[in-house]
């Protein structure tokens, strides 16, 4: 009997023991499982998301009678601060067609000498059929924000807005124009700063050696009057040192007779 009872507090001990580690276990085997669940999930919903933009991502016509006009309010000099959003106002006008449903507007930045080459690709912005009458005109916002690693300088940008005229869709360009990308903060870019930096800094060094050949010029011609004045000096207490001696009366004489 003891020896059965030894058994059976050693075996409730093993349980007790091995209890946390089972609900561990457990834990782990739910994180692991619900973790798969939202990864496939988010699997399928990115997928969903990027077969529409795929839909109005294809290379589409305009439709005739369809006419785009872009502003970009309050910032005529077309300046995009690079990392901050920029706001562009798109006006379609419907000229004849029954009805004109805006799907989205879209945009892009390419290398200004050769549009061949992307540089960023720009927020696809829906607006889910927003319908134009006939003889009608509607604007559209469009916010945009290029990479904040963009290096400053002049790029070009291409809009298309996305529409379906009768159930066929079409795309017409609003805009395809150089922008002026900056540094955030301030119109001027570092590398601007830094050249205007090195300008001045040039301009006062310039202006440095140019006192210092000044001064150096001065200084010679005082060294110069002086030793002048010097000789002249020497000369008078020359002739006052000779003075009444046989020298001085005949260099007198010769002077004399040289003015004979």
């Amino acid at each position: 009997m003891k020896m059965k009872m030894n058994v059976r507090v050693l075996f409730l001990a093993l349980l007790l023991l091995a209890s946390p580690l089972l609900q561990v276990a457990r834990s782990q085997v739910d994180d692991d499982h619900s973790s798969l669940v939202d990864d496939v999930v988010g699997e399928h919903s990115d997928s969903a998301a990027d077969e529409d933009d795929q839909d109005l991502d294809i290379n589409l016509t305009s439709a005739p009678g369809v006419e785009t006009l872009c502003v970009f309010p309050q910032n005529s000099a077309r300046v995009v601060p690079a990392g901050e959003e920029t706001e562009l106002l798109v006006a379609l006008k419907n000229d004849g067609k029954p009805t004109v449903g805006v799907m989205g507007i879209r945009a892009s930045v390419h290398l200004p000498y050769d549009h061949k080459l992307l540089v960023q690709n720009l927020t696809l912005q829906r607006y889910n059929n927003a319908s134009i009458p006939t003889s009608v005109q509607a604007t559209f916002p469009y916010v945009f924000a290029v990479s904040q690693y963009l290096q400053p300088g002049a790029f070009d940008l291409v809009g298309y807005v996305i529409y379906d005229v009768e159930g066929k869709p079409y795309q017409s360009v609003f805009y395809n124009g150089t922008i002026e990308v900056v540094e955030s903060g301030g119109l001027l870019s570092g590398e601007s700063v830094f050249l205007i930096t090195l300008g001045i800094a040039l301009l006062l060094l310039l202006g440095l050696w140019a006192y210092s050949q000044v001064q150096r010029l001065t200084k010679k011609t005082k060294k110069v009057s002086k030793v002048e004045v010097g000789t002249r000096s020497t000369d008078a207490s020359m002739d006052e040192w000779l003075e009444g001696t046989h020298l001085a009366k005949s260099l007198s004489g010769k002077s004399k007779s040289k003015k004979n």
